[in-house]
Parts: structure tokens; sequence; C-alpha cells
């Protein structure tokens, strides 16, 4: 079973206490290839990472941007599933990798294969937590409670436009840590990020001592650079799925490697 909640927050608390941002890369399981996943995901440890945001393939990724519904497209070609993502989690473990793992994926899967089911074979693998893109936290409380039972963290969204209540009842039921969507929009890498997003992260604080992370548009180092000064974690996605889907297949991890080591200065092997 995975550690969860704690061994979540016990992330981002050594990163930020070191003094560095918490960094949390978003791959796509099976993309480029099923045979990629988990090499992917020692070597995003193993440049820095401090979470890994596992995403399971869906055939209608509504919140996500061209890169990673493509993404998304050719890890389903291969068949690759909810149950499969769960194995590559169980793959990760049994190689002695402990980072948090968080799978983020659509509430039509979990319904699928019910909630139950789904956060047991989950935290049996030795997930941590998981992210649902669309589902409100006022939809979520079926989810919540099964979470909790599983030992697994429920990591709710909070965008620009979220009201005063959201945020707050977000923040209630909320464990591991808030997420926070910097762009008005779906995921994909831009050249600035919105200053609005400064403000949405210091609304949520007043609600929670949770860590804060801010994803969608991370991408450069002057983001992270940007983000230090105010969210305990970053989120990088489409960024790096351009970095590992472009190239020879052979150079999958290194070229996953380049890219995290490029991000943050900070990062030591």
């Amino acid at each position: 079973m995975g550690n969860g909640p704690k061994r979540i927050e016990n992330a981002f608390r050594k990163s930020n206490k070191s003094g560095r941002i918490a960094m949390a890369p978003f791959i796509t399981a099976g993309y480029p290839s099923p045979e990629s996943t988990v090499p992917l995901i020692k070597t995003l440890t193993n440049a820095g990472a401090d979470l890994i945001e596992l995403g399971v393939p869906f055939s209608d990724p509504l919140a996500e941007g061209s890169t990673i519904q493509k993404s998304s497209h050719k890890a389903l070609l291969q068949n690759i599933n909810p149950a499969k993502c769960i194995e590559m989690v169980a793959s990760v473990r049994a190689d002695g990798i402990l980072t948090p793992i968080v799978l983020m994926g659509y509430y039509n899967q979990i319904i699928a294969m019910g909630h139950e089911n789904y956060c047991t074979l989950a935290s049996e693998a030795g997930a941590d937590g998981l992210i649902v893109a669309d589902l409100p936290v006022s939809e979520a409380n079926e989810l919540i409670e099964v979470c909790k039972l599983k030992n697994l963290a429920f990591v709710p969204l909070l965008a620009l436009t979220s009201t005063e209540n959201s945020i707050s009842e977000a923040c209630k039921v909320g464990t591991g840590f808030i997420y926070c969507i910097s762009v008005l929009g779906v995921t994909g890498a831009r050249e600035e990020m919105n200053q609005r997003v400064e403000q949405l992260v210091g609304k949520v604080r007043q609600y929670t001592e949770l860590p804060i992370a801010v994803g969608f548009g991370v991408s450069k180092p002057n983001h992270i650079q940007n983000l230090r000064r105010y969210a305990d974690g970053a989120v990088i996605g489409s960024a790096l799925i351009n970095a590992i889907g472009t190239g020879s297949p052979a150079e999958v991890s290194n070229r996953a490697h380049s890219f995290m080591r490029s991000l943050d200065s900070n990062i030591t092997d």
C-alpha cells in the first residue's frame, strides 16, 4: 500500500526545507511507448523529481491541450488502460523507488472500474494519490471517502476563476497538496505565466497548510524561478512530453533527464 498523503506532503516539505521548489513532472503512461514508462519514472526521479504525476490516458481529455491529447491518443492505440497504469506503479515500487506517484485521470475511468476497486488496486500498487480532472469537489464525496479508507490523497484542482467558497471547500477535503491551475484554458507550454496565479495561491494559503503546486503552462527555467517566490511545487507536463516525444526512442530517458536538469539549476543527481 502507498504511503498516501503523508508521503506526498513530506516530499514537498523536504524539498522546500532544502531551499528548492518541489518538481512534479507529468508523463502520460504508455507514451511514447508502454516499455518506456517505468524507466522514465526512474530517470525523472534520478533527475530530481520530488513527485511523479502519471497521466492515465483517456479518450476525451477535456483539460488537456494538443500535446497531452496526442500522447494520450498514442498510448490508447497501444492498449494502455487504467489497470495497466496501475501495474506500472507496482513495477516502479518493485524496483524500490519511493518517490510519490499521483495518478491523474478522469472520473469515467474510476466509475468504470468502481470507486473501491480502482482505489484498492491503486493503493496496493503503491500509488499515493489521485487527481481527477473533471470531478468538481462538490460532487466528489463518495470518492473522497474511499480515498481516505485506502490511504490515497485526493488532490483538488483550483482555477483562476475559482470562487472563495470553492477554494474553501477544496481545502477542507484536499489531502497531499492543492493543485492551482495557472491558465484560463487547457494544458500546454507557454512563453509567460499568468500573474494572477500568484493571487490564487495567496488566497488558497488562507485556507490550508497543505503544500500548493502550480501547473499548466510551466515550461521554462524562469517560470520555475518565479514560482519559487510563492508556490511549494511546480508541475511540468506538456514541455516534458514534447521533449520525450521527439528523436530516437532509445534516447527517451536521456532527453527526459536533460530537460529536467535544464529547468532547475538547483537539481543535483
